[in-house]
Order: C-alpha cells, then sequence, then structure tokens
C-alpha cells in the first residue's frame, strides 16, 4: 500500500483531509498527488503537506496508481470526460467520493472498462472519525478493493456495501446525518439560553453531551433503545421528554426525513445519467 502512488483530483476540504490520514497512517507524501484549478489551494497544500501538486489532471492521472475524483458533483461530467482518454491509457483505479454521481454515469464518462470504487463519505472525515460506505463494479480486483478500503480508512470507518442502491440509504443515514445531530444541538442550545443558561455554558453542555452520548454507544453492546432505557428513570425528568419528544412524532419525522434524503440521493443519480 506505502508503494502506491495516490492522485486526488480536486484539493478541497475532504481531500485534503483523505491525504493528511494517509500521511498520519504513514503513507509517504511524496507518493502524493494532487491536481486543482486553484494556484493558491495547491501552494497550500505542497506546503502543508509536502505533496506533489499540478494544475494539470492528465499530469496527475499518468503519475499515479489510483485517482480520487474529490471535485463537486455538478462538473465531475466535464472533468470526467476530459480525463477519459488518459484514464483509459493508464487504467488507474478511480474512486468517486461525489454524492449523487452513479457508477453507470463514471463508466460512461471514463470508459466501460474502467475499475470504479463509488464512496458516500461524511464530513466527520474532516476530523478523522468519518463513516463511509463503498461499492465497486465488476472491474475492480481484489487489491484495488483493498487500497480503496485503506484510503477511506485513513479518516476513519469504511465498509462495503452489497448493492450500489443501498448507497443511496447510506446518503440519508450517514452521508447527510451529522446535519440531523447539528439541527438537534441547535434546538437545545437555543432552548438552554430560553431556560437562562448562558450561551456559553448552553454549548458546552450539548457538545459535551452530544460527545458523551455517542461514545457510550461506541463502545456498548447494547442497542441504543436499550441505552436509552437505562438513563430514564420511571416518572423523572428524562422520562417526561422523551414522552414528549414521542408524543411529537419524533420517531416519525425521523423516519420521514431519512426517505426524503434517500429519495433526492436517488433523484441526483438519475439526473447524473443524463449529463
Amino acid at each position: 500500500m506505502k508503494t502506491k502512488k495516490i492522485g486526488f483530483i480536486g484539493g478541497g476540504n475532504m481531500a485534503s483531509s483523505l491525504m493528511k490520514g494517509l500521511i498520519a497512517s504513514g503513507h509517504p507524501a511524496e507518493q502524493l498527488w494532487v491536481s486543482d484549478v486553484n494556484p493558491d489551494t495547491l501552494s497550500n497544500l505542497a506546503t502543508a503537506l509536502n505533496v506533489h501538486t499540478s494544475s494539470s489532471n492528465d499530469e496527475v492521472i499518468n503519475a499515479v496508481d489510483v485517482i480520487v475524483l474529490a471535485v463537486k458533483p455538478q462538473v465531475l461530467a466535464d472533468v470526467a470526460k476530459s480525463a477519459a482518454s488518459v484514464v483509459q491509457l493508464k487504467k488507474p483505479l478511480i474512486v468517486s467520493i461525489a454524492a449523487g454521481i452513479n457508477q453507470h454515469s463514471l463508466s460512461q464518462w471514463l470508459g466501460a472498462e474502467t475499475a470504479i470504487v463509488r464512496c458516500m463519505p461524511n464530513t466527520p472525515a474532516l476530523v478523522l472519525t468519518g463513516a463511509t460506505a463503498l461499492h465497486a463494479n465488476s472491474k475492480v480486483n481484489t487489491k484495488q478493493r483493498n487500497l480503496a478500503e485503506t484510503i477511506l480508512r485513513s479518516v476513519g470507518i469504511a465498509l462495503w456495501v452489497e448493492n450500489e442502491s443501498e448507497l443511496d440509504a447510506v446518503t440519508a443515514v450517514s452521508g447527510s446525518g451529522p446535519a440531523y445531530y447539528f439541527l438537534l444541538m441547535e434546538a437545545m442550545e437555543k432552548t438552554a439560553l430560553e431556560l437562562g443558561l448562558s450561551a456559553a455554558t448552553a454549548r458546552l453542555l450539548v457538545q459535551q453531551t452530544a460527545l458523551g452520548a455517542a461514545k457510550i454507544a461506541l463502545e456498548s453492546a447494547e442497542s441504543p433503545e436499550r441505552l436509552r432505557k437505562r438513563v430514564t428513570s420511571p416518572n423523572g425528568t428524562t422520562q417526561q421528554a422523551i414522552e414528549t419528544f414521542v408524543q411529537g412524532g419524533f420517531t416519525e419525522l425521523v423516519s420521514k426525513a431519512l426517505h426524503a434524503a434517500r429519495d433526492r440521493s436517488i433523484e441526483m443519480s438519475k439526473q447524473s445519467e443524463n449529463s
């Protein structure tokens, strides 16, 4: 793995985090390449990480064994189509982290024989606590699967799904999921102020409580339902709050929100096929 040359097309936050994670896990910086349209982005990455930089996507593709497509979904079609001839000659593994762009579209743009791994990471990857689901097309071999998994594991957990369609559900659960927790934290902070706490106290209490709850859940073999019941004393304050959530349709609202996110992911994938 450490002998593999890894290139990134797009040098934004996610690409930067992946490069930092790879370097932190022992991958040599001199084995990493990145291209971007912004000269300042390239300069900052070269200075901070000591990686190879280039304004040419083709130069990076020619230099590496695997390419991570880390550009915004709305420009990916143009980027992929312009790189197709070089990809077909060099035949690198392609790892795409673009939301809503399916493997069918990527194959159309890059070439039918291209080995493609499509990934759905989430923003906690920026602080090396990400959750990523991956799916490989039939052109990806075992070594390439291991390589793709290693890249994404550098910023958190990585797991494979059997069917590409599952990535739409992954998008709804973990891809968009951090925003759901931020929304709850936002509402709790606002209410804490109404209850008389200072802004600083409210924020710190909410943040630490979220961290603690997540840590308990990660380290416990018990389900969230069981953990919730353990901290809900009969006729106590927690029970009163939980009952209020339930009466307000909390579970049904969460289900409705995740279904809406899943459906939008499917819609985006269909739109990409017409690009």
